[in-house]
């Protein structure tokens, strides 16, 4: 059974699940407002520019934020069985905290909960057929009940910002459809960011399929709305079967909002952020990020370096991602993100693995401009 119609059961059942941990304990938080964490610990990066390694600069933390966001993080654990215990690892769920969530505390009060995820083994063995829908039920009804501890400790009526990738995107689908939409909540929710994740709407429509009100974002600066994209290398298109960026129900297309300008059609130019410690393989091999030598901190930051376009068809539905090459500057032509299993590139996932660091610069700013303010602390490096 796919992780895909797993989604369509467990949605409906999420509340047969075992009992989740109590959130009311900070420990069972990976991230949280007014205490030293993984999302207020500075990130050290570099700026790199055609002519080189720029500046390095830590990332800001805000004091002062008017925003919430919470976070569910993708599939990370290599835990054994079908579910993560509650026991965080560094190069895991931690780390893709760090990645993809704590660089918003600059934005937003961060909350992030430490759940019962499907493992690394559940995706195998969902792809391999398997049913995988006990295993969900049982991640959702821990982030379920920490979005019921967040509402009931620490909304207080404040807006907020729901972020996810991949697994987290799904969660984050489910708790929206299921607990947010038609709810006084509905209100506050500035925007979803949910990619890496099949958002079904029917074709040439904005709303409808996965969700029945809450609308795929189509400008700048619109909220209430939703920010999904599957990511795909140019000419890379996801092929009949693939796990992302094809509908399996008819009528429908996966949904693509284009992150650096929603609505654009056209192809945009990307603010990344790129995690140079990273050891995920790459096609073509390491990426030697400039012709200067090894990165002088964990991050760098390029922009311009890669663009996007969202692409509609039919049943398919995909951000699409080129680099903008130049073999006369100092910088890499490469970026990774495909998934790689047994040392083979899974073309049916695209990639996945860039569809936050490709755009985080224009997420953060996205975020960042419904709560305008002064910085607080040192800018991140440009």
């Amino acid at each position: 059974m796919s992780l895909l119609v797993a989604a369509s059961l467990f949605a409906v059942q999420a509340n047969a699940a075992t009992p989740a941990p109590n959130y009311s304990k900070p420990s069972n938080w990976l991230c949280l407002p007014d205490r030293t964490d993984l999302c207020t610990t500075p990130l050290a990066t570099t700026a790199l520019n055609p002519n080189g390694y720029g500046s390095t600069g830590q990332s800001p933390v805000a004091k002062d934020a008017s925003i919430d966001c919470f976070y569910v993080y993708p599939t990370m654990s290599r835990d054994g069985g079908m579910n993560s215990d509650l026991n965080p690892g560094d190069n895991e769920e931690k780390a893709a905290t760090v990645s993809q969530f704590a660089r918003f505390a600059g934005s937003c009060r961060t909350f992030a909960p430490i759940y019962r995820s499907m493992t690394l083994g559940a995706v195998a063995a969902a792809a391999a057929g398997a049913d995988v829908t006990k295993p969900a039920m049982l991640a959702y009804s821990d982030v379920r009940a920490a979005w019921k501890e967040y509402l009931a400790k620490y909304n207080q009526g404040r807006p907020y910002v729901l972020i996810g990738h991949s697994q987290g995107s799904l969660m984050l689908q489910q708790l929206i459809a299921r607990e947010i939409e038609g709810s006084p909540e509905a209100k506050r929710m500035k925007l979803a960011v949910i990619p890496g994740f099949n958002l079904l709407v029917p074709q040439g429509k904005l709303v409808g399929g996965t969700f029945k009100q809450t609308p795929v974002c189509s400008r700048p600066g619109q909220t209430g709305c939703v920010l999904t994209w599957v990511s795909f290398r140019e000419r890379n298109v996801p092929p009949n079967g693939a796990i992302f960026g094809v509908a399996d129900k008819p009528g429908m297309t996966v949904a693509c909002t284009n992150p650096a300008k929603p609505g654009a059609i056209g192809w945009v130019s990307l603010d990344s952020y790129w995690n140079t410690r990273s050891v995920l393989p790459v096609p073509g091999g390491p990426i030697v990020w400039s012709i200067e030598g090894d990165p002088p901190s964990p991050f760098l930051r390029t922009e311009g370096l890669v663009s996007a376009q969202c692409v509609q068809g039919g049943p398919r539905g995909y951000l699409s991602i080129r680099t903008n090459a130049d073999p006369a500057d100092r910088r890499t032509d490469r970026i990774g993100g495909e998934v790689a299993v047994l040392g083979m590139f899974i073309p049916g996932w695209g990639m996945h693995l860039a569809d936050m660091s490709a755009p985080m610069g224009d997420l953060i700013r996205q975020v960042d401009e419904l709560s305008p303010r002064p910085r607080t602390t040192a800018q991140q490096a440009r």
